[in-house]
C-alpha cells in the first residue's frame, strides 16, 4: 500500500517506512532478481557484477491530500516527473498494490482509480477492518459501485428465497428453515468471509448430508429432527473454528477436481430422486438413493395427475426462462406463478400439497436441546459436512475471485464455522456456499459483500411479511426447483475433458459418483479421497526418468530418449528422477539408477540431477546409501547436482552429504562435468 507521503526522491513517490512507491525495472537496482542474484545491467547495457548505486537526491515537499503526478526535481536539477498512484483497499489476505497511472496530455492530468470506475468516494473508515475482513472492502467504495451492490443484493435474494424453501424441504425441515439459517450465514459471512463476491447459505449438498445424517437419529419425530440438524449446524462450525486455530486450511487441497465432479454429480442424483415423491404426488418412503428410486417405480400407479402436470409446467418455466430470458430470475418467477395459480386454481383442494403455516416473525436465538449421546452421533456426519462444506467455499471462492483477490484458506475455515454457528442458533442447518447465487451476484456486477447485506434485510423483510405467500406455495414447485438445480451440478463437459486428459481422472470421478450412490455422501467422498491419494502414489512411484546428453543447436542438457541425436559424455552418467524420492519410489529409483548405470559401456561416476527431487523421507535416504554402496564396490564415484537449499539440508542431517563428499556435490550441470572432466579427461563432446 502507498501511503500519503511529503517526501519524493529521485522522481519515486515514497511512504514513510522509505519504501518507493515505482515499480522496478526489471534489472534495474531495485529489482529483486537483480538484488538477489547480483546481475543487472550496467548503463551501457552490460552485465554488472553488481547494481549500481543509486545517487541520493534532494527532496521536494508533495501535498499529502494531492493524488496527481507530482514534479520533483533531481541533484542535476532537470525536472523529473513522477507518476502519481492511487491508494487502494483490497480484501483479507490480499496484496495491498498501488497501480501506476500514466496521465494522458501532461503533468496535470487527473489519476484514476484502479478498477473500472472513477469518481472514488470514500464513504467511512471501519475501525477494525483486520477483526472485520469481509466489509473491509467497503472502506473505500464509489457510488457505482454500491449501487451495483443494491442490485446485486436484490437479485440474489429473488433467487436464494425460493431455493432454500427448497433446499430446508430436502434436509426434511420446515422451508422456513432455510430463510433462518440464510439470514445467520449471510450476515456472518459478510463480516468474516475473505470473498468480496461469495454467497453462503443453505446449499443442495449441505441439505442431502443433513438429511442422511439426521434422519435415523430423529426417527421421523420432526421437533428432534430439527434440534439435531440446529446442533449439526453449531457442530460444524465449531469444528472450522478448531480447524482455522489448528490452521488446517490446506485440507481443502484433498477433494481433486475428479472428485469434486463426481461428488456433484452422485449428490444431484440423490437430490432428484429425493424429490420424485413430491414430483409426482407418491407416497415414497425413503432415505437412500435406490430406496427412493424403488419407492417412485413401485408406486407408478399412485401418480397424482395435478401435482405432476403442475411440477412439470414449474420445470419448463424454468428451462424456457434459463435459454430465453437468462437474465431474469427464473426460481422467483417460477414461485410467484406456482402460487398465483395454486390461490386462482384451488389447488389445495384438487390434493396438491402446499407449504402451509409458516411461524410468524422471527426465529429466537436459542443453543439446540441435544443430549452429548446425540452429539457424539453427530460427530462423524460433522466432520464430513464441515470437509465438503469448507472445499466447496474455497473452491466457489477462489473460482470467483477476481482484481488479483486472493480467498485466504484460513480465514474462510473462520467465517464458515462462524456462519453455521450462527445458523445452530437460529434454528437453521448447515451451510455452505452456493455456486449459483454466487455466479449470479457476479453477471449483475456485485463488488463486495454489501450485497449479502442487502440480501439479508429482504430475507427479513420476507420473514415479517411473507408468510401469507409462502403457506401457499405448493411443494411441487419446490421439488421442480430442487432437480433444476440438481440438473444445473452435473457437468458432462468434464467427464469428456477428463476421458482425453487420462483416463484414471474418469475412472476416479465415475467412481466417486458409484460410492456417493452406493454408500452414501461421507463414506463415498472419503472412499474416493483415498481412491485418488492412491492414484496419486502410483504415478509417483513410478515417475518419468532419463538418461541427459548434450543436442546440436540447444543449449543444456536433455533426454536422450526425447532427442535422438544428443550425446553423451563417456564415462559420465547423467541420471535424473522425476519425483520427490519417498518410501513409494525409493527402490524404484535406486533399481532404474543401477539400470541406466549398467547401460553405459565404461561408467566412471553417476551424475544425479535432482532438480525435481524437493525432498526425501528416512527410505529414500536408505535407498541412496544403498546405491552409493552398490557403486562403490563398481568403482563408480556418485555425484549430485542442482541440490535445492532444503534438501541439501536434509541430506547434511542424515549423513549423505559426507558419504558422497562435500566436493561431489555441484550447483550445476555445467559445474558438475566441467569437474568429470577435469578429473577424468575425454574427448569433447
Amino acid at each position: 500500500m502507498i501511503f500519503p507521503s511529503s517526501v519524493c526522491r529521485d522522481g519515486v513517490a515514497a511512504d514513510p517506512a522509505g519504501r518507493s512507491g515505482r515499480r522496478p525495472e526489471p534489472g534495474g537496482p531495485s529489482d529483486p532478481f537483480s538484488r538477489a542474484t547480483g546481475e543487472g545491467p550496467d548503463l551501457d547495457g552490460r552485465t554488472a557484477a553488481s547494481p549500481p548505486s543509486v545517487a541520493k537526491v534532494p527532496s521536494c515537499d508533495r501535498p499529502p491530500a494531492r493524488r496527481v503526478p507530482t514534479l520533483c526535481r533531481g541533484g542535476s536539477g532537470s525536472a523529473r516527473r513522477t507518476i502519481g498512484y492511487h491508494q487502494h483497499s483490497f480484501g483479507p489476505g490480499e496484496v495491498h498494490r498501488a497501480r501506476r497511472h500514466r496521465p494522458h496530455g501532461g503533468t496535470a492530468a487527473r489519476v484514476r482509480p484502479p478498477g473500472p470506475v472513477s469518481g472514488v468516494r470514500r464513504l467511512g473508515a471501519l475501525p477494525g477492518a483486520g477483526v472485520r475482513p469481509g466489509l473491509s472492502a467497503l472502506r473505500w467504495r464509489d457510488r457505482p459501485a454500491v449501487v451495483a451492490d443494491l442490485l446485486a443484493g436484490a437479485t440474489i435474494a429473488a433467487y436464494l428465497v425460493p431455493q432454500v424453501l427448497a433446499y430446508a424441504e430436502v434436509a426434511g425441515l420446515p422451508a422456513v428453515a432455510g430463510l433462518w439459517a440464510s439470514v445467520a450465514a449471510l450476515t456472518a459471512y459478510a463480516v468474516l468471509g475473505s470473498s468480496r463476491l461469495l454467497s453462503v447459505g443453505p446449499e443442495s449438498t449441505t441439505a442431502v448430508m443433513t438429511l442422511i445424517a439426521i434422519a435415523p437419529l430423529a426417527a421421523g419425530d420432526p421437533g428432534r429432527h430439527a434440534a439435531l440438524s440446529a446442533a449439526l449446524a453449531a457442530l460444524v462450525g465449531v469444528l472450522c473454528v478448531a480447524a482455522r486455530v489448528a490452521r488446517l486450511g490446506f485440507l481443502a487441497d484433498l477433494l481433486s477436481r475428479p472428485v469434486l465432479v463426481g461428488y456433484l454429480t452422485g449428490i444431484a442424483l440423490i437430490m432428484i430422486a429425493g424429490q420424485l415423491g413430491r414430483l409426482t404426488g407418491i407416497p415414497v418412503e425413503g432415505g437412500t438413493f435406490v430406496e427412493d428410486v424403488a419407492g417412485a417405480v413401485g408406486g407408478l400407479d399412485q401418480v397424482h395427475p395435478p401435482t405432476l402436470v403442475l411440477s412439470a409446467a414449474v420445470l419448463a418455466v424454468l428451462v424456457v426462462v434459463a435459454l430465453v430470458l437468462p437474465r431474469l430470475p427464473g426460481p422467483l418467477l417460477a414461485v410467484l406463478l406456482a402460487t398465483a395459480a395454486s390461490a386462482a386454481l384451488d389447488l389445495p383442494r384438487l390434493g396438491v400439497a402446499v407449504v402451509g403455516a409458516t411461524p410468524p416473525g422471527l426465529p429466537s436465538f436459542a443453543l439446540p436441546a441435544v443430549g452429548p449421546a446425540d452429539l457424539g452421533a453427530l460427530l462423524l456426519p460433522a466432520l464430513g459436512v464441515a470437509l465438503v462444506a469448507y472445499s466447496d467455499n474455497v473452491l466457489t471462492g477462489r473460482a470467483f475471485a477476481r482484481d488479483g483477490q486472493r480467498v485466504d484458506a484460513d480465514q474462510e475455515l473462520l467465517a464458515l464455522g462462524a456462519a453455521n454457528l450462527a445458523a445452530g442458533v437460529l434454528q437453521g442447518f448447515p451451510v455452505s456456499s452456493s455456486g449459483s447465487r454466487t455466479a449470479i451476484g457476479a453477471a449483475v456486477g456485485g463488488r463486495s459483500q454489501l450485497a449479502s447485506v442487502v440480501t439479508v434485510l429482504l430475507v427479513l423483510g420476507v420473514l415479517l411479511v411473507g408468510g401469507p405467500v409462502l403457506a401457499a406455495f405448493p411443494t411441487a414447485a419446490l421439488g421442480a426447483l430442487v432437480v433444476y438445480a440438481a440438473v444445473r451440478l452435473v457437468s458432462w463437459r468434464e467427464f469428456r475433458r477428463f476421458a482425453r486428459f487420462r483416463r484414471s481422472e474418469l475412472l476416479i470421478a465415475v467412481a466417486t459418483t458409484t460410492a456417493v450412490l452406493a454408500l452414501g455422501v461421507l463414506t463415498g467422498v472419503l472412499a474416493a479421497i483415498g481412491l485418488s491419494i492412491l492414484d496419486l502414489l502410483r504415478r509417483v512411484s513410478r515417475p518419468h526418468d532419463g538418461v541427459l546428453g548434450f543436442v546440436p543447436g540447444l543449449a543444456g542438457m536433455h533426454d536422450v530418449d526425447d532427442h535422438p541425436g544428443a550425446t553423451t559424455v563417456p564415462g559420465l552418467v547423467v541420471y535424473r528422477y522425476d519425483a520427490p524420492l519417498c518410501f513409494a519410489n525409493a527402490e524404484d529409483f535406486r533399481t532404474r539408477a543401477l539400470a541406466a548405470v549398467d547401460a553405459d559401456p565404461r561408467p566412471a561416476w553417476l551424475l544425479l540431477n535432482l532438480e525435481a527431487v524437493v525432498e526425501v523421507d528416512i527410505t529414500a535416504v536408505d535407498a541412496l546409501f544403498a546405491l552409493c554402496d552398490e557403486l562403490e564396490r563398481r568403482g563408480v564415484v556418485v555425484a549430485l547436482a542442482r541440490v535445492k537449499h532444503e534438501l541439501l539440508e536434509d541430506l547434511v542431517r542424515s549423513g549423505l552429504r559426507d558419504r558422497i563428499g562435500a566436493d561431489r556435490i555441484f550447483p550445476t550441470l555445467p559445474t558438475a562435468v566441467a569437474a568429470y572432466r577435469a578429473e577424468a579427461p575425454c574427448p569433447s563432446t
